[in-house]
């Protein structure tokens, strides 16, 4: 005990034997006041991104197809939506949105990635962890799932945001493919699409200053586990005791916790797919329309828990040093959030990314609903022999195969530098032939042309025909892969290629999904 001074000595002395007591007490004390003193550095979003599917649908074209059944639809068949393609979910979206986010940022730098859904795949086999697989990240960060309603992104965010307190610098992505019943509202209204953020506390473009947050058992949307599509209650009651209700509750909560006036505002981001009811908050919170972002539901509809993150992905595309931003999410409740842009946001504005107004401009018409049916598995399709026949999947080999899969790893040789796919002992390259001198290197990052294609009819494909390339990567590498986003009379030999994380096969006897790397031409 004598090594023991000040307050510890004395509390040392009056536990008598009990010193080890002493010293947990200490350590968990000081252990506190460092987490404290953390906490009142500068936290917030360090990068971000999104992503927006190829296809759009005009609602017209639903409503024209089932609007004689329910002709009330027709207030809601203004607009196009995005559609994922038959090959995407919301893990692969959250992944391209990662990558968007991620650039030229070190992999091994990220300590966690949290996935935030109401439509994700798996109920038991983690989300999350198939994202941070696909983005090369350490196998030691934090993985987590968000769901149950859709502000499930901002609740991801907000953890993450936490995590930055402590030091942590956390990847968080919101992405949503929901299904909806053919010739409802929600089908003409849901579009899919993703955003990411990275958190920390170095290098902040958007500073976090606050939130409040309400919970609330308000019973608009459910669906149980073993169902596809959302229950709602009437519309009207979900917009006035619902978003009409909620939000401004939220907003109250927080300007009054930070002393603010809307006016303090350059953007105001609420997660409100309903025009009617939009307009009734803008009036209860004391805000303007020109302080209001883009909700973006006539170009990509509502992309549910991804709508919050989605909008402030575009609202920081166009921020400016100094701008306070308010985002507010709703969904069992709402989150609010409160941001205000530093210096570091005209740098980051010029990264490489493609972000919101990227995607937006990059888009494909989907005119044939039936098209649509089918990339939603909603309708079934005689797939003659080759369509039926799925092999088992080998759960050890995909274990063992490891990033090669789901990363794209391949090697690179230690003497030449020569890279190539899948990870060989021996260097391909004629002139080395090196053995057992490799190096792992990631494929699904890099840029490349194809080198040949053809187009395959008698191969089964959801949207065929199907189309195959050999891509020549721009440092070396030659890999034969599937092409989407795309169709066979576009393609041309040496057009430039990326890489993109997508659906390879389902095989629902066995509960699962094969994921892997296509290519996708680069629009012009």
């Amino acid at each position: 005990m004598g090594s023991l001074k000040g307050p510890s000595r004395i509390l040392a002395a009056s536990l008598g034997s009990r010193t080890s007591d002493v010293f947990r007490f200490c350590a968990g004390f000081y252990s506190r006041i460092k987490y404290i003193k953390r906490r009142g550095t500068m936290v917030g979003i360090t990068s971000y991104g999104a992503y927006i599917p190829w296809y759009r649908m005009n609602r017209t074209i639903i409503f024209e197809q089932l609007g004689w059944f329910n002709p009330a639809t027709a207030s809601v068949a203004r607009g196009e939506k995005a559609v994922a393609n038959y090959d995407e979910d919301s893990i692969t979206m959250a992944v391209a949105a990662a990558l968007d986010c991620l650039g030229e940022i070190s992999r091994g730098s990220v300590d966690g990635l949290y996935l935030g859904s109401t439509s994700i795949p798996f109920a038991q086999r983690q989300n999350a962890a198939i994202v941070s697989q696909g983005l090369d990240l350490p196998s030691g960060v934090r993985t987590a799932d968000f769901g149950g309603s859709t502000k499930a992104g901002t609740s991801a965010l907000l953890s993450a945001l936490d995590a930055a307190g402590a030091g942590n610098r956390t990847m968080v992505c919101a992405s949503e493919n929901r299904l909806a019943k053919p010739g409802s509202s929600q089908e003409h209204t849901y579009g899919d699409g993703a955003a990411a953020f990275l958190t920390g506390n170095e290098n902040v473009l958007a500073h976090f200053k606050g939130s409040f947050s309400v919970s609330s058992d308000f019973i608009d949307f459910r669906r149980i586990q073993e169902e596809k599509f959302c229950h709602g209650w009437e519309e009207r009651w979900i917009r006035d005791a619902g978003y009409s209700r909620i939000i401004p509750e939220a907003v109250a909560g927080l300007t009054n916790r930070y002393d603010l006036k809307m006016s303090d505002f350059a953007k105001i981001i609420l997660a409100c797919p309903v025009a009617g009811a939009m307009k009734g908050l803008i009036k209860s919170i004391g805000a303007t329309p020109e302080q209001m972002q883009d909700t973006m539901i006539a170009q990509v509809g509502d992309t549910g828990a991804a709508l919050p993150l989605m909008m402030l992905a575009a609202a920081l595309e166009d921020a400016k040093e100094g701008d306070k931003i308010l985002v507010v999410s709703y969904g069992s409740g709402s989150d609010a959030l409160y941001f205000e842009v530093t210096d570091k946001i005209g740098e980051a504005q010029k990264g490489g990314r493609k972000g919101i107004s990227g995607y937006l401009a990059e888009r494909k018409d989907l005119s044939v609903y039936g098209k649509y049916l089918v990339f939603r598995n909603l309708i079934p399709l005689e797939v003659g022999i080759r369509g039926e026949e799925i092999s088992p999947t080998a759960m050890s080999a995909v274990g063992r195969d490891g990033n090669a899969i789901s990363a794209l790893v391949g090697s690179r040789c230690g003497a030449c530098g020569t890279p190539q796919y899948p990870k060989q002992r021996i260097c391909v390259n004629p002139d080395c032939g090196a053995v057992d001198d490799m190096e792992d290197y990631r494929f699904s990052d890099k840029k490349g042309v194809l080198a040949s294609y053809t187009g395959d009819n008698l191969a089964f494909s959801w949207d065929p025909p199907q189309i195959y390339g050999l891509v020549d990567f721009e440092d070396g590498g030659r890999i034969l892969l599937d092409l989407t986003d795309c169709s066979l009379d576009s393609v041309k030999v040496k057009m430039p290629v990326i890489m993109s994380f997508r659906k390879k096969y389902a095989d629902p006897q066995r509960g699962y999904y094969g994921y892997f790397w296509k290519a996708v031409p680069v629009k012009q």
